[in-house]
């Protein structure tokens, strides 16, 4: 009886081990589909007296793409180990076989092989391989989107847990696009003769899921137009509706419901819950959703202490939570006070100073009725020292350059605020991605931090080739190249050209336009952000040259449509300009500020051309201009800022020729314009705030001032303002005696209050204005903030006006705008734009009626 009970209890641990295991042959144990009927061996399969083997040989059979030995491996027995018949390892061995998802099945085979010993032999079936996946029942430009999602290698084992993955990630798929009736059923045709299988996912998603009604109960204290408001991605089905629809994505349900309470907490109701949310499915492929909130009661701080602070008082830190007793109860907002705001919050009063390891924890002491005691526990710890700076990435751009915008340098204090101004100013350099500047302190056991900064480079060099109508000279190509991380010292080291010699941070542009012989731009400009290598001192020098001849026949008014080949000109100008400037880096009233100083000089020869239509035909003008400006930036991406601002203010100043020489009023234009003289104010802002999500609102001001030194002396036609357009306008059009001005949803140069008493035909509008105001705002979203192609679109409004005289000058009077567009930064290219704007008033002399129109833009627009 003894040896029966043993017998069985063998029987049933082997069976155990080895899963649903069947025995054949000699010795055969087998896991897996398919497997036989066991034929029993006293000797082997005597589980009341089991035996202790050396294994002699171990061999794998049946494999096509799999090394057998590594297979063996994944037994885990060898050639010498002593096992046990029956035994565990003899089902462990296979069991791991199994468990690997590589086999369909396995069988071991044991045979006789001399006194004591045995030879084992699997024998396995490889599961089959991905060969195709075919998607059944959804569109073409479904399909296609579904292997981007699924994402399944071709050549991979087919196993359950792959298809079972698949299915789900199918179903999320379209169940995310409102098709929450979705099935997926996946089959798998195998190929026995290659071992392969094709997957055939057919999916049925039936019609999208709309929400009819969506009601509240228990809401009270918040109005409910505010409550529907916040579940933004779930929204009642109704007519009109276009830029919120009303399908149901379980996903996006979820997230509305947890921004509902978080808008309640922001509140002060902290104690705000969904106790239940009902989802009715109607016979109309609609569902119904009812909710219902318990709102709890409205918060308000009472009494606010500190604990653990010794370096500073409560008051002091009082002050800079600016909470005050009354206050609603806002954990969001409290959080931000205590952690968010770099150089506001209470965490820069302690890591600025290099308190490292400060941390502030608030506790909800007591709750009385509506009023709540908070106590804050401070722990402050010790000073941590900067140790290292170590900096990763920057393949490309020479560690100096990067090391010279970091501020947090060995020897000094840890400080947050310095930390997040150097990502900020590692963003605006322009070679790296800003997305991907990544900052981690590593506190060291001396209580020092290492500063840890990982870069990814981008391209930063540009090319610009395009091409415009340049109003008189026609059909106008620009070829120009950028190099914005050149290196003047490594040119004569080869070695180092990539394919211009690169990574000292300077910036060099070349740029030619022309449209043949008529009209040719050469321009060069070169600098150094840092000359002499210690301080942000940035020399400029630029040089460009002009060249416009005209073929223009008076007597004949279509010889400026004729051919040019072998004409004469009949007129000429040239502009030769070069400028040297100077800038450097403020401390006060902070260091976001700068202060540039240039000087420059420009000639202006006329042959026989009326450039400004005042009779000024022949003769040479000499413009030597000194410009001041100061500005302040604290944009945070150059490509595409969410906050910060930019302020400029400039004034360039000739000098006071008619102080020191009479005039008469039969002056000469030759005599009058030979020094050219005027004192210029422009005035330049922007501002960037996120308003919500990637949203962001940018708003600017432009203004320009041109004026003369004395009454003696008009303003003359140099240096005016044209208004209107894309801001383009001017190729062919002498724009380097101009400043070009956009003003979308208008012609280009269309934008003028003529002062008829001054000029009193149709030329005033070619000369310019004196003085110009224009106001924007747009709104901006990001498409894709790739470094390799940043797309973002936009809507806008726009005003402005360009005056002739000062006497008209109204700054109320000014011609409106709206409109929508796009951008795409390429860093090869450069910013590239397209508007739509509508313009909406009358010009005298150009527009009748409102109406729209189309611009494009090349590189980054500033006014």
């Amino acid at each position: 009886m003894e040896h029966r009970i043993k017998l069985i209890l063998g029987a049933i641990l082997l069976l155990i081990s080895l899963y649903p295991s069947t025995l054949k042959a000699q010795v055969r144990v087998g896991v897996g589909r398919g497997t036989e009927t066991p034929l029993s061996n006293d000797e082997l399969l005597n589980y009341a007296s089991p035996k202790d083997y050396e294994i002699a040989g171990l061999t794998v059979t049946g494999t096509r793409y799999l090394d057998p030995n590594s297979l063996v491996s994944l037994a885990g027995l060898k050639v010498g180990d002593k096992i046990r018949i029956p035994g565990e390892a003899v089902g462990s061995s296979v069991r791991k076989l199994m468990e690997s998802g590589l086999l369909d099945n396995v069988e071991l085979f044991a045979n006789h092989a001399g006194e004591g010993k045995v030879s084992l032999m699997f024998r396995v079936q490889e599961r089959p391989r991905l060969y195709r996946v075919s998607f059944l029942g959804v569109k073409k430009g479904e399909q296609d989107q579904l292997k981007d999602k699924v994402k399944l290698n071709l050549g991979k084992i087919v196993s359950n847990t792959i298809t079972k993955n698949t299915q789900m990630a199918v179903r999320k798929f379209f169940v995310d696009k409102g098709y929450l009736n979705t099935k997926v059923k996946i089959t798998t045709v195998p190929d026995s003769a290659r071992n392969n299988a094709t997957m055939r996912v057919l999916v049925d998603k039936g019609q999208k899921v709309k929400i009819a009604k969506i009601t509240f109960e228990g809401q009270t204290e918040l109005d409910e137009s505010a409550v529907r408001m916040k579940m933004k991605s779930t929204k009642e089905k109704r007519f009109g509706r276009l830029f919120t629809p009303s399908k149901f994505v379980p996903k996006k349900y979820e997230e509305d419901k947890q921004k509902l309470i978080e808008y309640y907490n922001k509140l002060g109701y902290r104690d705000a819950v969904i106790e239940k949310d009902t989802i009715i499915h109607n016979s109309d492929k609609t569902i119904n959703i009812n909710m219902a909130l318990n709102e709890g009661h409205r918060y308000y701080y009472r009494n606010i202490d500190f604990s653990g602070n010794y370096l500073y008082p409560a008051t002091r830190l009082r002050d800079v939570l600016g909470v005050q007793k009354g206050d609603v109860y806002n954990p969001e907002d409290l959080e931000k006070k205590l952690n968010g705001n770099p150089g506001q919050d209470l965490s820069s009063l302690y890591m600025d100073d290099g308190y490292l390891y400060y941390n502030a924890q608030p506790i909800e002491k007591s709750i009385d009725g509506d009023s709540i005691d908070l106590e804050i526990r401070i722990f402050e710890g010790k000073q941590a020292t900067i140790n290292r700076v170590i900096l990763n990435g920057n393949s490309k751009t020479s560690d100096h350059v990067v090391m010279r915008s970091i501020r947090t340098l060995p020897g000094q204090k840890f400080s947050k605020t310095n930390l997040i101004r150097t990502q900020r100013e590692l963003a605006t350099l322009g070679y790296f991605d800003p997305e991907k500047i990544g900052i981690n302190p590593v506190p060291q056991s001396d209580g020092t931090v290492d500063i840890e900064y990982t870069v990814e480079e981008k391209p930063s060099d540009q090319i610009e080739l395009s091409g415009g109508w340049g109003g008189y000279v026609g059909f106008v190509g620009t070829l120009g190249l950028t190099f914005n991380n050149f290196s003047a010292r490594n040119i004569p080291n080869f070695s180092a050209w990539r394919p211009l010699p690169a990574g000292d941070g300077q910036r060099v542009q070349l740029r030619f336009q022309a449209n043949g012989s008529q009209y040719q731009v050469y321009s060069l400009s070169f600098t150094e952000p840092w000359l002499g290598g210690r301080k942000p001192n940035a020399l400029t020098v630029s040089a460009s040259h002009t060249v416009y001849k005209t073929f223009y026949d008076p007597s004949n008014p279509y010889s400026i449509y004729q051919s040019l080949q072998g004409r004469t000109p009949t007129g000429s100008y040239t502009n030769t300009a070069i400028t040297l400037g100077l800038g450097r880096q403020l401390k006060v009233p902070d260091d976001y500020f700068s202060l540039s100083n240039s000087l420059s000089y420009q000639r202006y020869d006329l042959n026989n051309l009326d450039l400004f239509y005042i009779g000024y035909k022949n003769g040479i003008s000499n413009n030597f201009t000194f410009n001041t400006t100061i500005s302040r930036n604290s944009i945070d991406n150059p490509q595409f800022p969410r906050s910060g601002s930019s302020f400029t203010l400039s004034g360039s100043f000739t000098p006071p020729y008619s102080a020191f020489r009479t005039t008469t009023t039969n002056e000469k234009p030759e005599d009058k314009y030979k020094f050219v003289e005027y004192h210029k104010w422009m005035f330049d802002a922007s501002w960037f705030q996120t308003v919500f999500g990637k949203l962001v609102l940018n708003t600017r001001a432009h203004m320009g001032f041109l004026g003369s030194y004395n009454k003696r002396t008009t303003i003359g036609p140099f240096e005016r303002f044209v208004l209107g357009g894309s801001g383009l306008a001017g190729q062919g059009q002498f724009a380097l005696a101009q400043d070009i001005i956009g003003l979308r949803g208008y012609d280009d140069r269309s934008v003028y209050t003529a002062d008829y008493d001054r000029v009193p035909d149709g030329n005033a509008r070619s000369q310019g204005g004196v003085v110009y105001n224009k106001f924007v705002a747009e709104l901006r979203y990001p498409v894709s903030l790739n470094p390799s192609a940043t797309i973002f679109v936009l809507t806008f409004l726009e005003a402005g006006n360009n005056w002739a005289s000062y006497k008209q000058y109204n700054p109320f009077d000014l011609k409106r705008s709206v409109g929508f567009g796009a951008r795409i930064f390429m860093p090869a290219f450069g910013l590239i734009g397209i508007d739509y704007g509508y313009g909406f008033d009358k010009i005298p002399g150009i527009k009748d009626k409102a109406s729209g129109q189309f611009h494009f833009t090349i590189g980054q627009q500033f006014r």
